[in-house]
């Protein structure tokens, strides 16, 4: 279980790091579709037509942040109930709150751009506290954990 709640702490931190490059992936193509002498407005967002090929990463950004993540963060929280790690629940709590929080300030950025800002900031300490789970659940080495089963057999 040990195993299994580490690759999925992992997990959310690389698909962080996929959120983040999808997103300047697909603001670096309207960048430079603008430049020549693209327009960007509303009928734009809602053609169907592909205005640059980057626009692809708006919807990665979109599918990971409300399906993927939240998903992942939700089994880690499941699967914390049954690891053997004194703090897997609450930090297991802690990154679903996060992905939650990071969800909400992403919608509310459409009506407030400044929460932006916040949303960014959300990520860095989503991907910190997920390294933080990944990394602190160690698994014991084969020698522990003959001397912890030696021990309880003694008592």
């Amino acid at each position: 279980m040990r195993t299994a709640y580490r690759v999925l702490a992992y997990a959310i931190a690389v698909e962080v790091a996929i959120q983040a490059m999808a997103v300047v992936w697909a603001v670096a193509g309207l960048g430079k579709w603008i430049m020549s002498g693209g327009v960007a407005d509303a009928s734009m967002m809602q053609s169907e037509a592909t205005p640059f090929p980057e626009v692809a990463g708006f919807m990665i950004h979109g599918i990971n942040g409300m399906i993927v993540v939240p998903v992942i963060a939700l089994v880690l929280m499941v699967l914390s109930f049954f690891t053997r790690y004194r703090r897997a629940i609450v930090v297991a709590v802690g990154l679903f709150v996060l992905v939650v929080l990071q969800g909400q300030l992403g919608f509310l950025g459409h009506e407030f751009p400044a929460v932006g800002a916040l949303h960014g900031l959300t990520a860095l300490i989503l991907f910190t506290v997920a390294l933080y789970a990944a990394r602190g659940v160690e698994i014991p080495r084969r020698a522990d954990r003959v001397a912890d089963q030696d021990a309880r057999a003694v008592v």
